[in-house]
């Protein structure tokens, strides 16, 4: 399981990589190594505003279909179409694809996700 240091993680199996007010999103490789061969992603409008803990997209795979629940809170300003055409690219490289953009509301939701030793305990 790769997890990097550089990223901030949600329980849900959510990485955030923070860029100044922006944060991008995706599942971890933890997560995609769980679902298996992802054929189907769901993903939100541009400019659809979510609070923490909302789902913002479906990931559906030859195993199962799961919800994606945004960790934190803001207005989706980038999504990666790339994904939609080519779902398998999340299994290729979990962390080189990341699924939305959100412009953040409050940088002090972040305080509560966890950094990668934390979320190495979290997947056992």
């Amino acid at each position: 399981m790769k997890v990097l240091k550089e990223l901030l993680y949600s329980k849900d199996h959510e990485w955030v990589k923070v860029e100044g007010d922006k944060a991008y999103i995706g599942i971890t490789d933890y997560a995609q190594d769980s679902l298996g061969d992802i054929v189907f992603v769901e993903l939100p409008q541009v400019g659809a505003e979510l609070s923490k803990e909302d789902t913002f997209g479906v990931v559906e795979s030859v195993k199962a279909a799961s919800d994606l629940y945004t960790p934190v809170s803001g207005k989706v300003i980038q999504i990666n179409d790339n994904l939609v055409d080519s779902p398998e690219a999340v299994n290729e490289d979990a962390f080189g694809n990341w699924m939305i953009v959100i412009e953040l509301n409050d940088k002090l939701e972040l305080e509560g996700l966890l950094n990668s030793e934390e979320y190495k305990k979290v997947c056992g």
